[in-house]
Protein backbone atom coordinates (compact mmCIF):
# COMPACT_ATOMS: atom_id res chain seq x y z
CA UNK A 1 0.00 0.00 0.00
CA UNK A 2 1.20 3.20 -0.90
CA UNK A 3 0.47 7.03 0.70
CA UNK A 4 1.14 10.13 -0.79
CA UNK A 5 -0.46 14.02 -1.17
CA UNK A 6 -2.44 13.99 -5.01
CA UNK A 7 0.41 15.81 -5.90
CA UNK A 8 3.40 13.90 -4.96
CA UNK A 9 6.40 13.04 -7.45
CA UNK A 10 5.42 10.81 -9.83
CA UNK A 11 7.76 8.44 -12.49
CA UNK A 12 10.69 10.11 -14.27
CA UNK A 13 13.30 11.83 -13.70
CA UNK A 14 11.86 15.66 -13.31
CA UNK A 15 9.12 15.55 -13.95
CA UNK A 16 7.17 14.11 -10.55
CA UNK A 17 8.56 16.60 -8.38
CA UNK A 18 6.02 18.94 -6.99
CA UNK A 19 5.78 21.71 -4.83
CA UNK A 20 4.94 21.96 -1.34
CA UNK A 21 2.49 24.08 -1.07
CA UNK A 22 2.54 24.29 2.55
CA UNK A 23 6.23 26.95 2.97
CA UNK A 24 3.83 30.25 3.36
CA UNK A 25 3.16 28.92 6.68
CA UNK A 26 6.98 27.70 7.62
CA UNK A 27 7.38 31.11 9.33
CA UNK A 28 5.63 29.64 12.52
CA UNK A 29 8.23 27.08 12.33
CA UNK A 30 10.33 27.48 15.70
CA UNK A 31 9.27 31.13 16.15
CA UNK A 32 7.80 30.19 19.36
CA UNK A 33 8.95 29.53 22.89
CA UNK A 34 7.57 27.21 25.18
CA UNK A 35 5.78 27.85 28.25
CA UNK A 36 6.77 26.33 31.57
CA UNK A 37 8.59 22.95 31.04
CA UNK A 38 7.36 19.28 32.55
CA UNK A 39 6.29 19.83 36.31
CA UNK A 40 9.28 17.34 38.75
CA UNK A 41 7.77 14.38 40.25
CA UNK A 42 5.57 14.62 43.10
CA UNK A 43 4.42 18.62 41.93
CA UNK A 44 1.14 19.12 40.55
CA UNK A 45 0.85 18.11 36.63
CA UNK A 46 -0.48 20.43 33.83
CA UNK A 47 -0.58 19.19 29.91
CA UNK A 48 2.82 20.11 28.59
CA UNK A 49 2.89 23.44 26.40
CA UNK A 50 2.57 23.00 22.52
CA UNK A 51 2.08 24.93 19.62
CA UNK A 52 -0.99 26.73 18.61
CA UNK A 53 -3.68 25.41 16.60
CA UNK A 54 -3.32 27.87 13.63
CA UNK A 55 1.06 26.73 14.00
CA UNK A 56 -0.30 23.37 14.29
CA UNK A 57 -2.21 23.60 10.75
CA UNK A 58 1.11 24.81 9.53
CA UNK A 59 2.35 21.12 9.36
CA UNK A 60 2.23 19.32 6.13
CA UNK A 61 1.23 15.68 7.42
CA UNK A 62 1.29 13.25 4.38
CA UNK A 63 -0.08 10.20 6.22
CA UNK A 64 -2.13 9.05 8.84
CA UNK A 65 -2.79 5.14 9.10
CA UNK A 66 -4.03 3.56 11.75
CA UNK A 67 -1.28 4.40 14.54
CA UNK A 68 1.05 5.66 11.92
CA UNK A 69 1.31 9.38 11.34
CA UNK A 70 4.18 10.99 8.76
CA UNK A 71 5.07 14.45 8.20
CA UNK A 72 6.95 16.40 5.91
CA UNK A 73 10.03 17.64 8.03
CA UNK A 74 11.07 21.06 6.73
CA UNK A 75 14.62 22.10 6.97
CA UNK A 76 16.13 24.17 9.97
CA UNK A 77 13.80 22.26 12.61
CA UNK A 78 14.80 19.61 15.14
CA UNK A 79 13.46 16.35 15.03
CA UNK A 80 13.97 15.76 18.53
CA UNK A 81 15.31 17.58 21.43
CA UNK A 82 15.43 20.74 20.63
CA UNK A 83 16.43 23.69 23.04
CA UNK A 84 14.76 24.12 26.08
CA UNK A 85 12.08 27.48 25.21
CA UNK A 86 12.18 25.91 21.23
CA UNK A 87 9.40 23.95 19.83
CA UNK A 88 10.40 20.70 17.77
CA UNK A 89 8.85 18.24 15.00
CA UNK A 90 7.09 16.23 17.83
CA UNK A 91 5.97 19.02 19.12
CA UNK A 92 3.94 19.95 16.33
CA UNK A 93 2.81 17.19 15.26
CA UNK A 94 1.28 16.67 18.93
CA UNK A 95 -0.38 19.89 18.71
CA UNK A 96 -1.68 19.05 15.47
CA UNK A 97 -2.95 15.37 17.03
CA UNK A 98 -4.66 17.56 19.72
CA UNK A 99 -6.40 19.74 17.93
CA UNK A 100 -7.82 17.43 15.47
CA UNK A 101 -9.09 15.05 17.72
CA UNK A 102 -9.76 17.51 20.46
CA UNK A 103 -7.64 15.26 22.95
CA UNK A 104 -7.24 16.68 26.56
CA UNK A 105 -4.38 16.71 28.80
CA UNK A 106 -1.54 15.16 27.08
CA UNK A 107 -0.62 13.40 24.00
CA UNK A 108 1.46 10.35 23.21
CA UNK A 109 3.70 10.26 20.24
CA UNK A 110 6.53 8.00 19.59
CA UNK A 111 9.51 9.41 17.77
CA UNK A 112 11.06 6.37 16.52
CA UNK A 113 13.63 8.01 13.97
CA UNK A 114 15.46 11.40 12.75
CA UNK A 115 16.68 13.51 9.96
CA UNK A 116 19.21 15.49 10.39
CA UNK A 117 18.38 19.40 10.96
CA UNK A 118 18.81 20.91 7.30
CA UNK A 119 17.39 17.82 5.72
CA UNK A 120 13.67 17.91 4.34
CA UNK A 121 11.36 14.99 4.09
CA UNK A 122 9.35 12.02 5.11
CA UNK A 123 9.04 11.34 9.48
CA UNK A 124 7.46 9.07 10.26
CA UNK A 125 5.69 8.78 14.12
CA UNK A 126 3.44 6.47 16.15
CA UNK A 127 0.29 7.53 17.93
CA UNK A 128 1.01 4.63 20.46
CA UNK A 129 3.58 2.73 22.11
CA UNK A 130 3.06 -0.67 20.80
CA UNK A 131 3.35 0.49 17.32
CA UNK A 132 6.47 2.85 18.24
CA UNK A 133 8.09 -0.02 19.22
CA UNK A 134 7.57 -2.39 16.21
CA UNK A 135 9.04 0.78 14.47
CA UNK A 136 11.63 1.40 16.29
CA UNK A 137 12.64 -2.07 15.76
CA UNK A 138 12.09 -1.94 11.86
CA UNK A 139 14.66 1.05 11.73
CA UNK A 140 16.97 -0.64 14.27
CA UNK A 141 16.90 -3.62 12.00
CA UNK A 142 17.10 -1.92 8.64
CA UNK A 143 13.83 -3.19 7.66
CA UNK A 144 13.04 0.30 6.36
CA UNK A 145 13.71 0.70 2.92
CA UNK A 146 14.47 4.95 2.49
CA UNK A 147 14.56 6.26 -0.63
CA UNK A 148 16.43 9.97 -0.78
CA UNK A 149 16.92 12.93 -3.51
CA UNK A 150 19.99 15.02 -3.42
CA UNK A 151 21.06 17.64 -5.86
CA UNK A 152 24.88 17.60 -6.14
CA UNK A 153 27.85 19.96 -7.18
CA UNK A 154 29.44 17.97 -10.31
CA UNK A 155 28.41 14.72 -11.29
CA UNK A 156 29.53 11.40 -10.48
CA UNK A 157 31.86 9.38 -12.39
CA UNK A 158 29.38 6.69 -13.07
CA UNK A 159 25.76 7.12 -13.74
CA UNK A 160 24.37 4.70 -10.84
CA UNK A 161 26.98 2.79 -8.40
CA UNK A 162 27.60 1.58 -4.72
CA UNK A 163 29.77 3.40 -2.77
CA UNK A 164 31.11 1.88 0.50
CA UNK A 165 33.23 3.81 2.93
CA UNK A 166 34.34 3.65 6.91
CA UNK A 167 32.90 6.49 8.58
CA UNK A 168 34.08 7.66 12.15
CA UNK A 169 31.91 10.35 14.11
CA UNK A 170 33.54 13.47 15.37
CA UNK A 171 31.68 14.47 18.62
CA UNK A 172 33.11 17.48 19.51
CA UNK A 173 32.50 19.01 16.20
CA UNK A 174 29.47 17.55 14.77
CA UNK A 175 30.53 16.34 11.89
CA UNK A 176 31.99 12.67 10.34
CA UNK A 177 35.02 12.03 8.83
CA UNK A 178 35.96 8.72 6.33
CA UNK A 179 38.81 6.74 7.37
CA UNK A 180 40.78 3.97 5.21
CA UNK A 181 39.36 1.18 6.89
CA UNK A 182 37.17 -0.10 9.91
CA UNK A 183 38.16 0.43 13.35
CA UNK A 184 36.01 0.65 16.86
CA UNK A 185 34.87 3.82 15.79
CA UNK A 186 34.90 3.93 12.10
CA UNK A 187 31.77 2.27 11.25
CA UNK A 188 31.12 0.53 7.32
CA UNK A 189 28.49 2.68 5.45
CA UNK A 190 27.09 1.68 1.95
CA UNK A 191 24.59 3.69 -0.35
CA UNK A 192 23.42 2.55 -3.76
CA UNK A 193 22.68 5.74 -6.03
CA UNK A 194 21.06 6.81 -9.55
CA UNK A 195 21.92 10.35 -11.49
CA UNK A 196 18.29 11.26 -12.38
CA UNK A 197 19.66 14.44 -14.46
CA UNK A 198 22.79 16.10 -14.94
CA UNK A 199 23.87 18.99 -16.88
CA UNK A 200 27.55 18.51 -16.67
CA UNK A 201 27.98 20.55 -13.61
CA UNK A 202 25.22 19.79 -11.13
CA UNK A 203 23.62 16.16 -10.58
CA UNK A 204 20.07 15.07 -9.28
CA UNK A 205 20.46 11.96 -7.85
CA UNK A 206 18.32 8.72 -6.42
CA UNK A 207 19.59 7.51 -3.03
CA UNK A 208 19.18 4.22 -1.49
CA UNK A 209 21.25 4.13 2.27
CA UNK A 210 21.51 0.91 2.93
CA UNK A 211 23.36 1.68 6.49
CA UNK A 212 22.53 4.60 8.54
CA UNK A 213 25.53 6.50 9.31
CA UNK A 214 26.43 9.86 10.66
CA UNK A 215 25.95 12.46 8.13
CA UNK A 216 26.33 9.29 5.31
CA UNK A 217 24.92 10.60 2.26
CA UNK A 218 26.52 13.55 2.62
CA UNK A 219 30.32 13.11 3.12
CA UNK A 220 30.32 9.92 0.91
CA UNK A 221 29.39 11.86 -2.32
CA UNK A 222 31.57 14.98 -0.60
CA UNK A 223 34.18 13.01 -0.82
CA UNK A 224 34.18 11.89 -4.03
CA UNK A 225 34.00 15.79 -5.42
CA UNK A 226 30.10 15.57 -5.63
CA UNK A 227 29.21 17.91 -2.39
CA UNK A 228 25.11 18.55 -2.00
CA UNK A 229 24.12 21.99 -2.42
CA UNK A 230 24.13 23.72 0.50
CA UNK A 231 26.68 21.74 2.50
CA UNK A 232 29.18 23.52 3.04
CA UNK A 233 30.21 21.71 6.27
CA UNK A 234 31.19 19.32 3.54
CA UNK A 235 33.01 21.37 0.87
CA UNK A 236 29.78 22.66 -1.17
CA UNK A 237 30.80 26.11 -2.71
CA UNK A 238 27.04 26.36 -3.87
CA UNK A 239 24.23 28.07 -1.24
CA UNK A 240 20.71 27.47 -1.49
CA UNK A 241 19.15 31.17 -1.56
CA UNK A 242 16.60 31.59 0.76
CA UNK A 243 14.95 33.50 2.65
CA UNK A 244 15.94 32.84 6.70
CA UNK A 245 13.54 30.08 8.28
CA UNK A 246 14.37 31.67 11.45
CA UNK A 247 16.59 34.71 12.86
CA UNK A 248 19.26 32.46 14.07
CA UNK A 249 19.43 29.01 11.92
CA UNK A 250 19.23 29.45 8.10
CA UNK A 251 21.46 26.63 6.83
CA UNK A 252 19.61 24.34 4.22
CA UNK A 253 20.48 21.48 2.08
CA UNK A 254 19.60 20.04 -0.86
CA UNK A 255 18.63 16.54 0.62
CA UNK A 256 15.35 15.43 0.71
CA UNK A 257 14.13 12.26 2.57
CA UNK A 258 11.59 11.15 -0.73
CA UNK A 259 10.37 7.62 0.34
CA UNK A 260 9.78 5.99 3.09
CA UNK A 261 8.75 1.87 3.01
CA UNK A 262 7.89 0.38 6.58
CA UNK A 263 5.79 -2.66 7.48
CA UNK A 264 2.47 -0.99 8.97
CA UNK A 265 2.68 -1.54 12.80
CA UNK A 266 -0.97 -3.55 12.63
CA UNK A 267 -1.22 -5.30 9.59
CA UNK A 268 1.68 -5.83 8.94
CA UNK A 269 1.67 -4.86 5.30
CA UNK A 270 4.05 -2.79 3.30
CA UNK A 271 3.55 0.84 3.36
CA UNK A 272 5.16 3.47 1.33
CA UNK A 273 5.23 7.29 2.27
CA UNK A 274 6.33 9.90 0.10
CA UNK A 275 7.14 13.44 0.40
CA UNK A 276 7.18 16.36 -1.87
CA UNK A 277 10.23 18.28 -1.82
CA UNK A 278 10.28 21.75 -0.60
CA UNK A 279 8.69 24.35 -2.96
CA UNK A 280 11.96 26.19 -3.72
CA UNK A 281 13.62 22.95 -5.08
CA UNK A 282 12.01 23.05 -8.69
CA UNK A 283 13.03 26.74 -8.64
CA UNK A 284 16.99 25.86 -7.72
CA UNK A 285 16.37 22.41 -10.27
CA UNK A 286 15.07 24.79 -13.32
CA UNK A 287 18.39 27.24 -12.49
CA UNK A 288 20.73 24.18 -12.20
CA UNK A 289 19.76 22.18 -15.22
CA UNK A 290 18.25 24.93 -17.48
CA UNK A 291 20.68 23.39 -20.03
CA UNK A 292 19.57 20.40 -19.08
CA UNK A 293 17.14 18.02 -21.77
CA UNK A 294 15.54 16.29 -19.24
CA UNK A 295 15.04 19.29 -16.67
CA UNK A 296 11.62 19.47 -17.74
Amino acid sequence: MEKRPEDGPRSGPYNGIKTNQNTATRKHFMSKRRGPQRSAPGESTEPTPLPSAEEAASLEVICEDGPVVAVNKPAGMLSQGSPQGVFCLPDYVKAYLKHKYEKPGNVYLGVVHRLDRPVTGVVVFSRNSKGAARLAEQFREREVQKVYLALLENVPDQPEGTLKDFIRKVPEQARAVIEPGETQEAKAAELSYRVLASDGKYALVEVLPKTGRMHQIRIQFASRGCPIVGDQLYGAKKTIDLKPLTDDYTQRIALHAWKLTIKHPVRYDDLTIQAPPPADWPEVAHRLFRNSGSAE
